[in-house]
């Protein structure tokens, strides 16, 4: 969203993921009560031309009763969608590994952690808080630090990956990532999902040197990706993610803020870091 939002003239609805109730319908497939997930922005009603205008998705019709609907924004939506293919897709994780997630008590890279310890891989994560290092314990990740407050990346990788990192899931780009990439082991895996350290800055492409000696030295492949790759997949994922929240393999924490007038301060407060899983609006 704060990507997108540069390309956005003043007065335009900002764009967003809505998870929704049908309230009317004059169409068969979609009758009231229906529950829906579309990126009809921030509002609080939408009108849906389903005929000429690509569908909502639906819920999916075995979704659990006893789980909160605003996880089809979360874990069982794009976030947790793009930790499952983002790790088990592009990078392919192996039983033995060392995963390496940035962001790690976001929305995505929580479960990204989690996953990788489902897989049998070695679970290392950062975030920006000792509140967030120690859900992350909790999640069963096997190392966590606060990189706000180590002494140097540098140093507390080595610490917390001594025999180097095998994938790499990357949500924050420019510095740190040039770090972790001389971590990376032999025919290392990097998946690059996000750069949220340069989303703010007027060039983001000026940020990071370009570490050419790490990449062609250890053979390093780099990829890039947008969760809609596997859109033909999202069924089967989706199925995945609900069976380990309901076996317990896969935990949860949601942010919730209260109100429509709150989105503004609710996104950049997702921006500083001020929330732990996944930011939503209640409206």
């Amino acid at each position: 969203m704060r990507t997108l939002s540069r390309r956005l003239s003043e007065g335009v609805t900002m764009v967003g993921e809505c998870c929704a109730r049908v309230a009317e319908s004059k169409s068969s497939d979609f009758p009231v009560g229906t529950v829906i997930v579309h990126q009809y922005g921030w509002r609080t009603h939408a009108v849906l031309d389903t005929e000429n205008q690509d569908p909502p998705r639906k819920a999916p019709a075995d979704y659990p009763k006893d789980l909160p609907l605003s996880l089809l924004l979360g874990a069982v939506g794009i976030p947790g969608l793009t930790a499952y293919f983002g790790l088990l897709k592009c990078l392919e994780a192996k039983e033995g590994e060392t995963v390496f997630v940035n962001a790690a008590a976001g929305a995505t890279g929580s479960i990204v952690g989690q996953i990788a310890r489902i897989k049998g891989c070695k679970a290392v994560g950062s975030a920006g808080s000792d509140a967030k290092v120690a859900w992350l314990k909790e999640l069963g990740f096997d190392a966590a630090f606060n990189y706000k407050t180590v002494s140097s990346l540098d140093a507390a990788l080595k610490e917390a990956a001594p025999n180097g990192i095998d994938c790499y899931f990357d949500n924050v780009g420019g510095d740190f990532t040039t770090t972790v990439l001389n971590h990376m082991n032999l025919y290392g895996r990097v998946a690059i999902v996000g750069g949220i350290s340069t989303y703010n800055d007027k060039d983001p492409s000026s940020k990071g040197a370009f570490p050419y000696k790490a990449i062609q030295g250890k053979q390093l492949t780099l990829i890039g990706f947008v969760v809609s790759r596997w859109l033909d997949q999202w069924p089967q994922g989706k199925a995945q993610m609900m069976q380990w929240i309901k076996e317990g393999k896969i935990k949860y924490r949601e942010h919730v803020t209260e109100g429509f007038e709150n989105m503004p301060k609710a996104f950049i407060g997702m921006l500083v870091g001020e929330n732990i899983g996944k930011a939503i609006v209640k409206l």
